[in-house]
């Protein structure tokens, strides 16, 4: 193919390459391949609820068949020791009752914990309650354990380690499901450690 020397070259022309580039479709590329990457990096960034829950009346049946033994035993003693009158089993058995339903509903209504893709949410208290946040990424290890009878309804304690100054270590107490909750807390802070290094690799 014969070309006229005298043709002016366009200005987009490399003479050196002999070639024109096609700047136009090239930085439509990268434009569209950036706006991906950060509709990506909103996408992740979006904090969303995953677990939310309290104290489990389950993980109180321990607390409560001790409570009957102890009332059944005070309800015999009276028959076998003489000082102690029959007033005052019955008085000390509703004292025990008293103290362990407000125990009871201290736990049930004083607690609160909120999970999310970002954070671990702690509330605490009745008429007063306070609001703490720990960053999943702050949070170091999670362990949870279980009583002989809460092993039977799969509810327990978990400890959760970090280096949050104001919560370094943190007690959730009568979790239902506590291997499953234990599990996800442990995931979501792996999975948020690697985000954010992916992240501050990519700046």
């Amino acid at each position: 193919m014969s070309t006229d020397p005298n043709q002016p070259i366009p200005a987009n022309v490399d003479p050196s390459k002999g070639s024109v580039p096609d700047d136009t479709a090239t930085e439509r590329f990268q434009r569209e391949v950036a706006a991906r990457k950060a509709a990506e990096l909103d996408h992740d960034e979006e904090e969303e609820t995953l677990w939310a829950g309290g104290y489990n009346p389950k993980a109180m049946l321990g607390t409560w068949i001790l409570m009957a033994m102890i009332s059944i035993a005070l309800l015999i003693l009276p028959f076998f020791v003489s000082p102690l009158s029959m007033g005052i089993a019955v008085g000390l058995i509703a004292l025990i009752w008293v103290v362990g339903c407000l125990l009871y509903a201290y736990r049930r209504l004083g607690y609160h914990y909120e999970l999310t893709t970002q954070r671990f949410i702690h509330q605490t208290g009745i008429l007063s309650r306070q609001t703490d946040r720990i960053e999943v990424i702050d949070i170091d290890d999670v362990s949870f354990s279980q009583g002989p009878v809460q092993r039977m309804f799969g509810v327990g304690n978990i400890e959760l380690t970090g280096s949050d100054r104001t919560h370094p270590t943190l007690s959730m107490l009568g979790i239902g499901n506590v291997k499953d909750v234990s599990g996800l807390i442990d995931d979501i802070r792996r999975k948020e450690r690697r985000r954010r290094s992916l992240h501050i690799e990519s700046i």
